[in-house]
């Protein structure tokens, strides 16, 4: 069974345009993303930045859905690619696509459509189930980080320098995430749908 979605629930009755809305959507997803990644802090033993980025990974796909989240996950790749200062720390550039780190951005999208995906099947209105979105969420994006950042990191250093110090900032994110995203479904004008 599908459920609606936030955007899907907020869209303004018929005075805007479908793909109009749309293509509001994904662009204020971008911008939540970019946000998100500018709260960033440099570890001096990896690559791999603390960002709030993956924190707005998934509550943008939860929040508009499989195909809108990973459009707005794809704009703010291209974004990125064609300069604008979006990752974290302002950095831009194909070239970062290419460096360590572009791992992590590349699951962005496949992370957000797959919470969105389970959003659009309601996981998004229990904690546990929205909990669990977010574990597969946060799983996608350390696989694909992980697999690039083999190429880079020193042999036996994997783990230390892509996983390990960012699991208690995904705990925390993946909470926040379950504890905020149930409750939305409580207020009066989304309550019951």
């Amino acid at each position: 069974m599908t459920h609606a979605t936030y955007a899907t629930v907020l869209r303004p009755e018929a005075r805007v345009p479908a793909r109009l809305y749309d293509l509001a959507m994904i662009a204020a997803g971008s911008v939540l993303v970019t946000l998100t990644a500018q709260v960033s802090v440099l570890l001096p033993f990896t690559p791999v930045p603390i960002t709030g980025q993956t924190f707005g990974v998934l509550l943008v796909g939860a929040l508009l859905g499989s195909v809108r989240g990973g459009l707005a996950l794809l704009f703010y790749l291209a974004e990125g690619v064609a300069g604008l200062p979006v990752f974290a720390g302002g950095a831009a550039g194909p070239v970062y696509l290419l460096g360590p780190t572009g791992g992590y951005l590349l699951a962005f999208i496949p992370a957000a459509m797959l919470v969105g995906f389970l959003a659009e099947r309601g996981w998004d209105r229990r904690f546990f189930t929205t909990f669990s979105a977010m574990i597969a969420g946060t799983a996608v994006i350390f696989a694909g980080g992980l697999a690039w950042l083999s190429v880079f990191a020193p042999e036996g250093q994997l783990l230390s320098m892509g996983l390990l110090p960012f699991l208690t900032g995904a705990a925390i994110k993946i909470v926040a995430a379950a504890l905020i995203l149930p409750l939305g479904w409580k207020l009066p004008w989304l309550d019951g749908r």
